[in-house]
């Protein structure tokens, strides 16, 4: 049975196989549902399409006529469906222009499975106001060995304003990358902002896959350590350029696909943290409005930091947030950067072709600018400051055989903005990623190219957000997201002599605090043997 995200399933108790079966239940994620108003809602379904080729699906978005006016909440839900054999695959949604969504879908049984994503996309309301085009991508293969068709809904529920629902606050405008083009390995394009806007923020969805190894790219080693993925260093760095110079960095998440660690086990149930909705990197560009206010197109870059060059493998699609001074035809202003230094890297590398190996590594990286605006309100002056930092400890033994990732990145970022002067109001968001496992790879005694196949994998997606007012609390949300796994099977024998067991589990935990001292806390845990889900439990 099917059990949409946020809603548990009977806590009965399940007995497990013994090993994987042909069918195995549907996959779950335990992160909490959108919460929704009571109101009155209007469903627009965006798409309706079985994805079997390259092809881009495209259709026209009308706003619904009978849920007009403002809307307190808006809400996007896909529902997905595959069955026989087939790779995971990776997509996204866009519209007018705009991601939506990155995704990557999940890996089917024979019989068929379901799975489901539900996001707010409230944040989208200045794009869904008017008529767009929607475009959809899941790049696929159907064909005598790969029969697995991904069909697939996707339906924006509208929800009306009403008591203790009221009309959303957003941007005022959602803008894509004008005019984007490919120079080498970076992504290349325009942004034209509107000359009264007063707060500038930038999302990138940034995913590494194919392209050689960037799908695994935290793994990768330099070509004299003889590693099979031999592909520079393991340090990555997405960064925004306006203009040349440098806006923004951040740090990406190395996201593992329902494919990954060599073991499809691991994830067929239980995908790792994020896999069905791969979350933007976010960076505020506000200090850079001075110059950005001047009515003209600007150039922007996005690049990714320690990809070797002439590497392809990153799809990169940044959107733009714009917020207007309503109180102002023209806002100017001053921009201050920090100059900033490359980022540091240290690495301790050994191993050589035929031999085991080890790459060790610690990057930083810091950024600062600063700018004012001359606003309807008063001068706004704004300060951002970010750092990052990677730690990995990658080793292996001769031919692979043992394969051990312990590493972690950090990503903090602290926005401060004071009006005249009056009180600052800070708001600081830090991200952390860690990757803790092991993989496994020894001839299986008895079959020729046959392998025992084992792995393990702790993975952690956790983020915090405050916003302090003179050093007071005015709210904050903490999210943390855990996969935990353990798995074996026979790779290269029959498939139904491959043996298969995994014992997974995973949990979200989200608890937020306002400045009155209320807290609320969701924690779901799953847990799944086999290919069974023997526990879905909400804890209060």
């Amino acid at each position: 049975m099917a059990t949409a995200p946020g809603h548990p399933a009977s806590s009965a108790r399940v007995t497990p196989p013994p090993e994987y079966a042909a069918a195995w239940d549907d996959p779950r994620t335990p992160e909490p549902p959108v919460a929704v108003p009571g109101t009155r809602r209007c469903t627009v379904r965006i798409v309706d399409h079985a994805f079997t080729n390259f092809d881009v699906f495209t259709q026209d978005f009308t706003p619904p006529a009978a849920c007009a006016g403002g809307w307190s909440k808006v809400v996007m839900r896909l529902q997905g469906s595959v069955a026989g054999r087939q790779f995971d695959r990776l997509g996204y949604l866009d519209i007018g222009g705009v991601r939506a969504l990155t995704l990557s879908t999940p890996e089917p049984s024979p019989t068929g499975i379901t799975w489901d994503v539900e996001k707010d996309v409230t944040d989208l309301v200045p794009l869904l106001r008017s008529p767009q085009q929607v475009s959809m991508f899941i790049g696929n293969v159907v064909d005598d060995t790969y029969t697995g068709v991904l069909d697939v809904t996707v339906d924006l529920d509208f929800y009306v304003t009403g008591r203790g629902a009221p009309k959303a606050q957003t941007a005022d405008r959602v803008l894509p990358l004008a005019d984007q083009g490919r120079d080498g390995t970076d992504l290349t394009g325009r942004v034209t902002v509107p000359r009264n806007s007063t707060r500038l923020v930038a999302e990138v969805f940034a995913t590494g896959s194919g392209g050689g190894c960037e799908e695994f790219w935290d793994t990768s080693a330099p070509a004299g350590t003889g590693y099979s993925c031999a592909d520079g260093l393991p340090y990555r760095e997405v960064d925004v350029s306006i203009d040349g110079q440098l806006a923004g960095v951040a740090a990406p998440y190395p996201v593992v696909y329902t494919g990954g660690w060599s073991n499809p086990f691991l994830w067929y149930t239980t995908p790792s943290p994020k896999a069905f909705d791969i979350p933007p990197l976010g960076y505020d560009l506000t200090p850079f409005l001075a110059r950005l206010n001047d009515g003209r197109a600007h150039d922007v870059r996005v690049s990714v930091v320690g990809l070797p060059e002439g590497q392809s493998g990153w799809t990169l699609s940044p959107r733009f947030k714009v917020w207007r001074d309503a109180g102002s035809r023209v806002v100017t202003g001053t921009t201050a950067v920090a100059p900033p230094a490359d980022p540091r890297v240290d690495a301790t590398v050994t191993g050589e072709a035929g031999s085991g190996g080890s790459v060790a590594l610690t990057g930083t990286r810091a950024f600062t600018a600063i700018g004012t605006l001359s606003t309807s309100a008063g001068v706004v002056t704004t300060s951002v400051q970010r750092s990052l930092e990677n730690r990995s400890d990658h080793t292996w033994t001769a031919g692979e055989e043992d394969d051990v990732l312990k590493a972690s990145w950090l990503d903090r970022q602290t926005v401060s903005t004071r009006t005249g002067g009056g009180a600052p109001v800070v708001e600081r968001v830090e991200r952390r990623y860690t990757k803790d496992g092991t993989l496994g790879f020894h001839p299986h005694p008895g079959i020729d190219g046959a392998y025992d196949v084992t792995g393990d994998l702790t993975i952690l997606w956790r983020e915090s957000a405050e916003s302090r007012r003179s050093g007071a609390l005015v709210d904050s949300r903490l999210e943390t997201s855990w996969y935990s796994g353990e798995a074996a099977w026979i790779y290269g024998g029959p498939r139904e002599e491959r043996h298969a067991t995994a014992d997974t589990r995973s949990q979200a935990r989200v608890v937020t605090r306002s400045a009155d001292g209320t807290t609320s806390t969701y924690d779901r845990r799953l847990r799944s043997v086999n290919g069974v889900f023997v526990a879905d439990t909400l804890r209060p």
